[in-house]
Order: structure tokens, then sequence, then C-alpha cells
């Protein structure tokens, strides 16, 4: 079978080229760039751009699935560049399914599209947490419009599923560490609110484990087709506590000053005005949606990935953590 995974350079990418790998698939990964590590594996690198429906459709000829796992993240930068990435890219993909006859798409959603300010949320599922509104970022926008586009893409000639990982971490990872060890051992890093708010995270093998798990149980017509599931290690912990331990498994120091909300939000509102105004570079400290994420209390009930698809998180949160500071520490000997 021949798999293609778009951003298989990524963080989450690379490990689900590792596994499809494992598995005997022939993979081959569509990125903007070339990656080493995927070299290393085997997998067939193919230079691209999500937004050109040409480079995009004729990656997927030959294929038999797709793990749609490429996106633009982050909570700073003009909504066409989230659109072209996320929405066009993601109706490239749809496209080229269709062209080629592909009867698998698994798409790397997030909890973002629900995302209501600052609603909490406890125990959510995919039945009683509906899509957000008011969205003060084009990230959760974007995401938001593609994972509708996949879900109703479903159908006798091409089964789609959508996974909403929360917060992947682990070795390898090269966006989330590392920004919190630079303000850690900078000193800025605080917590916003307190950080006592219970939040998920996924360890980066389990996440990648969800994907290859829906995948396998995935037919027109199976209880996941068609349909968004809520992906973490079923393990909520405060804020300050995750936090902590990530930091600790790298040596780095531990952050105890909190900001209340009001003031980061405020914060990032005044730094959005300034970064739209100003030619200023990089993304802003603290953004308006930024400040709710941090904030709010977000975890989600997984049951209903464990029943339709068998997912089990296979690997603890102080397993991951042994996991990270190994991996750390061989990184970091020479």
């Amino acid at each position: 079978m021949k798999i293609l995974v778009t951003g298989g350079g990524g963080f989450l990418g690379q490990a689900i080229c590792r596994l499809l790998v494992a598995r005997g698939y022939d993979v081959a990964s569509f990125n903007r760039g070339t990656y080493p590590e995927l070299d290393a594996i085997g997998v067939q690198q193919i230079r691209g751009d999500l937004a050109d429906g040409n480079a995009m459709r004729d990656a997927a000829r030959g294929m038999d699935a797709v793990f749609h796992n490429a996106a633009k993240a982050g909570a700073w930068g003009s909504y066409e560049s989230y659109r072209l990435a996320n929405v066009v890219g993601t109706e490239n993909v749809l496209a080229s399914c269709c062209a080629h006859g592909i009867g698998k798409l698994v798409y790397t959603s997030t909890p973002s599209v629900t995302h209501r300010a600052t609603h909490p949320v406890e125990g959510g599922n995919e039945v009683n947490t509906p899509y957000g509104e008011h969205f003060k970022a084009p990230y959760p926008i974007t995401k938001t419009i593609a994972e509708k586009a996949v879900l109703a893409a479903n159908d006798a000639s091409l089964a789609t599923v959508a996974l909403r990982p929360r917060l992947i971490w682990g070795p390898g990872d090269n966006q989330l560490l590392p920004r919190l060890v630079e303000r850690a051992r900078a000193g800025r890093l605080r917590f916003v609110g307190g950080g006592n708010n219970l939040i998920d995270s996924t360890f980066i093998d389990n996440a990648a484990q969800a994907h290859l798990d829906a995948f396998d149980h995935l037919t027109f017509g199976a209880a996941c087709a068609g349909k968004p599931y809520f992906i973490s290690n079923g393990d909520p912990r405060s804020a300050r506590e995750t936090v902590n331990a990530l930091l600790a498994a790298v040596h780095a120091p531990q952050v105890h000053g909190a900001i209340p909300f009001g003031i980061a939000y405020a914060a990032g509102a005044v730094m959005e005005g300034l970064w739209n105004v100003l030619p200023l570079r990089g993304e802003p400290p603290m953004t308006r949606f930024l400040a709710e994420q941090l904030a709010t209390t977000h975890w989600y009930d997984i049951s209903a990935a464990r029943r339709d698809f068998g997912y089990v998180p296979r690997v603890s949160f102080e397993e991951g953590l042994r996991r990270l500071a190994a991996d750390w520490d061989t990184r970091h000997s020479a």
C-alpha cells in the first residue's frame, strides 16, 4: 500500500511516517522543504506547496490513502496565509483524493475548532462540545472550515475522519518545548490566571498511534467515518504541573510567577495592534487568543476514540517525561 503524508517532515508528521514505515508501507511525504530524518527511514520526499493544486494532485497520484497532517499553526499571522495553507490546502487534498480514487483520508485537526473565549471545557466530548464562535485568530477559523470540509466529503468513495490531538509534546519537538525553555531561561515565562486550570496533553507516540488506529478502522460506513475525535493522554493536569514537568525533564528553570487574565488579555490586544501597525518581526509574545487558551480549563473525554477505533494511550505522562529526558540528555550531551 502506498500512503502519502502531507507535512511528514513536521513533529507529528515524522512520528506518523515512522509508524507507517515500520508496518512496511510505501510512504511518501509532501513538504515545502526536505528533511534528512525522512531520508534516513526511506520516506520519499515530494517538494511542493499545499496551496498549489497541481503539485498536490501530482503528489497524490498512485496513492491508496492520505494522512493530511500539514497546516499553518500558531497564534499570529495574516488570515490569507492561514487560509491558503489550511483551507485551500485541504480543498486541494480532497480534490486530489477524488481525482485519483483514493479511498481513505485521515485528517489532523485541533481542539481549537471548539474554542469559545474563556468558556471552560471539562470532560467535553464530540457531541456536547460544538464548534467555536467569534474566534480571535485565523488558525482556529481556518482549521474549523477545513475540518468541516473533510467531514462533509465522507462518502462511499472517500472515507474521512478528523482527529483533534491536544498539546502534543515529546522527543523531537521543535516548536512548543524550545519556546518554553527559551522563555523560562530568560525569566519571561508566566502563567496566565494562576496556572491552576486543567488541560489535556498528548505524548507524541500516542498522537501518532491514534492516527494509525483510526486509519485501521476507516472504511465506508465505519463507526468513525465522517466524524471528529478528541485525542489526548486522557490524563488532565494543571497547566502549572504540565509546564513545570516538561521544563524539569529538560533541566530548565521552573516557573512560579503568574499574571491575571485581564492584564494578559489587554496586553495581547495592545500587542496585536502594534504588530499590525508597525513593522515588527516575529510573533507578539501575547495575543488575545493565546491569553484565552492559556487561562482556561480545557480537557476532553476520549472515550469515543476508544469505542470507535480502539485508541488507548500507550505511553503515560510519567513514562513520556522519562523518554523526553533521555532524548534531551542524548541530544545535548556533546
